[in-house]
This record gives structure tokens, sequence and C-alpha cells, in this order.
């Protein structure tokens, strides 16, 4: 059964402001539509495409001065041209990420994250693991419904393929752009893998979503512990000293993700599964230059 939850998946107040944002890269970009990013290099090309509204800080001379004269629309005019974005989400959807609602979460960023690639007109693919099936990709504003309906399908199931979900990714053509990871990383692969992801060239993006029971669970006593993807059982016993331990395991652990992500220059974020997102994207990501 499909994660679902009685919430719409975005706000639509929040997706009115999120669509005057952009993903950000760092290096120029080789592609076909313009996603009027500000990269390094300019397409040239004077093949109409599409319009976009106004916003502060846009290129005015791309607006549509006769439209703004005859309907009082301020708008931007897009062109075919040589600088666009292949944005790709790479989402976790094993059985651990039932745990908290953590997929619930990574399907609200990567909806988010993606909305605002498609109203720039780049084009969004989205992999799983485990594999669901072909990988789908969605461009332009309008696939912004198709885009939120395929990742609400979602469900947490399975192990945790990480390995070969990059490797797929890896053995894929296309343009370079960005590829944007959404999971807990709880799998012994996660460091070697990690290393693997910059061989595509894409700017990277590892968001890392945890369950607060997590990283600081407060239970003691004689429990039984279920792996949710193998279902073998351990039996434990904790105590206060025992939770000292393993909350200052789950800090190291956190840590050096984040020293690895710095190793292959990718950006790292930390997110709790209940943690609003509005304000992290907003405000947080935006001063961290994630979004602009």
């Amino acid at each position: 059964m499909a994660l679902t939850d009685t919430e719409p998946l975005l706000d639509p107040a929040f997706l009115g402001r999120l669509e005057r944002l952009q993903l950000a890269t760092r290096r120029p970009l080789a592609g076909r539509l313009s996603g009027e990013h500000r990269s390094k290099r300019h397409g040239t090309s004077l093949d109409f495409a599409d319009y976009r509204t106004y916003q502060p800080g846009d290129d005015y001379r791309r607006i549509d001065f006769n439209l703004w004269a005859r309907l009082d629309v301020l708008a931007l005019k897009l062109f075919e041209a040589d600088d666009d974005l292949h944005v790709r989400l790479l989402v976790d959807a094993s059985a651990s990420m039932a745990s908290g609602g953590k997929l619930r979460q990574a399907v609200r960023l990567a909806a988010a994250l993606g909305f605002a690639a498609l109203v720039r007109r780049d084009s969004v693919s989205v992999f799983t693991f485990p594999a669901r099936g072909p990988a789908p990709t969605f461009v332009g504003r309008g696939a912004a419904a198709p885009l939120f309906a395929h990742l609400e399908s979602l469900s947490p199931q399975g192990e945790t393929p990480f390995a070969a979900a990059v490797a797929d990714l890896l053995r894929r053509p296309g343009q370079r752009g960005i590829t944007i990871v959404f999971s807990d990383l709880m799998t012994p692969e996660w460091e070697t893998t990690l290393s693997q992801l910059p061989a595509r060239g894409d700017d990277l993006m590892v968001i890392q979503v945890v369950d607060p029971a997590e990283l600081n669970p407060v239970e003691t006593g004689d429990l039984e512990l279920i792996d949710r993807e193998t279902g073998q059982r351990l039996p434990v016993s904790l105590s206060p000293e025992t939770l000292d331990e393993y909350r200052t395991a789950m800090s190291d652990w956190v840590d050096a993700i984040a020293l690895r992500c710095g190793q292959v220059n990718a950006a790292h974020a930390l997110v709790r599964s209940d943690e609003p997102i509005e304000p992290l994207l907003l405000a947080t990501w935006r001063n961290e230059g994630i979004l602009r």
C-alpha cells in the first residue's frame, strides 16, 4: 500500500513562494531549454518556448512589454537556448524509511525541489531504491501534478540497494545537472557509494532524513529490536549508560556522513522527519546556498 497522508503533499501557498526560487548550481551546464539559471554560459537561440511570471531580480530585458501594455501582465519570455538543468531525484523507498514518517518527509522534500526545477523549465527524473520500474522524467510546470502523484505512490518496502541504484544512475546517458539523494543512509554501503556519486559530474546534494527517535531514543529496560528491512529480531537490555553511548555513536555517524559529503564536494543536510519544511527551504537552505 502506498504511503498516504490526509494533508496535501505541499500547501499551495508554499508552492507560490517556492516558485520564486531555483536550485543553485556551481558549474556551467549544457542542455536544451533555457531554465533561467544564472550560469556562466547563456544560450542565444531566438525560438520562443514559454512565458514565466516576472520576479524581482529577473533580467528586465526579457519582459514582454507588448503583453504588459495589452493585458497589464508582467511576464518574461523564455526561449530555446543552450543552458538547462537535469535534476535527478534519488529517493530511498526501503522499509527503513517507514520509521517515524521518514519517507513522507523525503517525498515532500523531493516534491518541493522538483517543483522548483519544473517552474524553471528544467527536467526532473525520479529514481528510487529499491527500483520501482523505469525512472520517469517530468518537464515543465504542467508536470508538477504528475510528479507529485508519482512521489506519493511510493511505499516503504524492501532493503536499501544504495550502491546498485547509484551504479544504475552512473550508467545512464544524459547531460550533467544535479543529483539529489533523499535517504536515511542506514546502510553499510553509504560511504563507498557516496564516494562513487561524483563520477557522473553532477552537482550533488545529500538530504539525510532521520526519525528523531533514532537520534535520541529514551526507552530503557529489556526490549526486542526488529530490523524493518530483514525482519531480524534482537533482544537487548538498555540502560541509561547504554543510551548515552548510542547517542554518541549516532552523532559520530552523522558527522562522518557530513565529512564524507564535504570531501566529495556534495552539499549535506540533516532533516528530522517531523521538521516543518517551509522554513527549512525558504530560509535555512537559501542561507546555505542550496536554493537561491
